[in-house]
């Protein structure tokens, strides 16, 4: 286990370190952020300084090089357009995508249990069959359509939530602040719950044809005994990743509602930043939105293998045979 930690942790970095080359280069071959500070008609001379001033004058190993020995200080640079810092500012509007982000994945979740453990359960019958065609139906509506037809049904038509924005006091009232997050908490809970509830449908229908559970009902066990002791582990594992993935995708999911919503989070940072052409903004939006998907695709891969004790046995397995070889 130590050694696939190890190994593992190696692939995580050098995971992260093209993310990191691939995102630099591309943003600089797609567009230059000099002509979006200076006014039009601008001289040669006024464009050679703002190049040098904002550093995108020198070779792009040179940018590259010390672009690198910024993110060892865990340091993202400053915005070319207010000179503010991007590690700053990604903390400050995390103030609303992450609340967003985890309020969202737990409603969904909450929606996805039952939904696919009825679906499962009662799949022969009717209803069993509209529960998994609505959640099919659910989770191939894009989330900003979804948005859209709650804003104009909810806020616009029945005015129970307010349409969008944020409060400028941030969450020194609690209560205005989640009430501002209620309708992009259920647009997005509603899309992924439906995608999750998918996966929860077809893992218990795996768990409920499995011989050890027809075994421990032959002992005298109740269902929901026999499905508590031996179904609800063996259900969790390969439902681990699809968690990580369904977090993951919530969280690009928020930071696209907050366009639809005028919320103030890292979509809007990472929008502006591309339409400015604010380099240090948008790598710093993307670089953390990578590492934060990289990290949990990581975590989730170790807590299988500590939940299953045959995930640890087959990495056994395998050192043996290789050493027999």
């Amino acid at each position: 286990m130590t050694r696939y930690l190890i190994r593992r942790t190696g692939l995580l970095l050098l995971a992260f370190a093209l993310a990191v080359t691939i995102l630099f280069v591309v943003l600089r071959v797609l567009g230059n952020p000099v002509f979006a500070l200076i006014s039009v008609g601008a001289t040669d001379a006024e464009i050679a300084a703002a190049a040098a001033r904002l550093g995108v004058d020198r070779p792009i190993p040179v940018q590259f090089a010390e672009y690198v020995g910024q993110l060892l200080s865990f340091d993202l640079g400053q915005s070319f357009t207010n000179r503010l810092s991007v590690g700053d500012e990604i903390v400050r509007r995390l103030n609303v995508t992450l609340p967003l982000t985890l309020i969202s994945f737990a409603l969904s979740v909450l929606i996805a249990v039952p939904v696919g453990f009825f679906a499962a359960w009662k799949a022969r019958t009717w209803y069993g069959t509209a529960f998994s065609a609505a959640a099919q139906l659910g989770g191939a509506i894009p989330v900003f359509w979804v948005g859209i037809l709650l804003v104009s049904v909810l806020s616009l038509g029945w005015r129970l939530f307010p349409a969008g924005g944020f409060p400028r006091t941030d969450w020194e009232d609690p209560g205005a602040a989640l009430y501002a997050l209620a309708l992009p908490v259920l647009t997005i809970a509603l899309v992924a719950g439906s995608d999750l509830a998918r996966y929860v449908r077809s893992a218990t229908l795996d768990i409920l044809g499995q011989q050890y559970l027809r075994a421990a009902r032959a002992t005298g066990q109740s269902f929901g005994a026999a499905l508590r002791r031996h179904g609800v582990r063996n259900g969790v594992v390969p439902l681990i990743s699809i968690l990580a993935i369904q977090l993951s995708t919530t969280f690009v999911g928020a930071v696209i509602i907050e366009r639809v919503f005028a919320l103030p989070g890292l979509g809007d940072m990472l929008l502006v930043g591309i339409k400015e052409q604010d380099f240090p903004s948008v790598q710093g939006v993307l670089l953390f939105s990578t590492a934060l998907v990289l990290l949990l695709g990581f975590a989730a891969d170790i807590a299988q293998r500590i939940i299953d004790p045959r995930l640890r046995d087959s990495l056994s397995g395998n050192r043996r045979t290789r050493a027999r070889a």
